[in-house]
């Protein structure tokens, strides 16, 4: 027997959610990553307007990509 088969269908759905869940962390820790790196040259006690900015800028960028590229993967079309 397959082990997909022996799983019963609400520790499938269970597990798809965790996978999301998984996923959508290593996208929000990588977001942060690049964003930081980019936009604060000096960590300090906070943020000045223009680190903020950047970041805030950084963050749409970056979902927006993400965005786009899951639209063209499953085959839907953004222009």
């Amino acid at each position: 027997m397959a082990p997909q088969q022996s799983i019963d269908p609400q520790m499938a759905a269970f597990l798809e959610e965790e996978k999301r869940k998984a996923m959508f962390n290593e996208v929000v820790a990588k977001l942060a990553d690049v964003c930081f790196d980019k936009c604060v040259s000096k960590p300090g006690a906070s943020l000045d307007r223009y680190e903020s900015a950047c970041l805030s800028q950084c963050a749409l960028r970056y979902l927006e990509t993400g965005q786009l590229i899951m639209s063209r993967i499953s085959g839907g079309s953004m222009n």
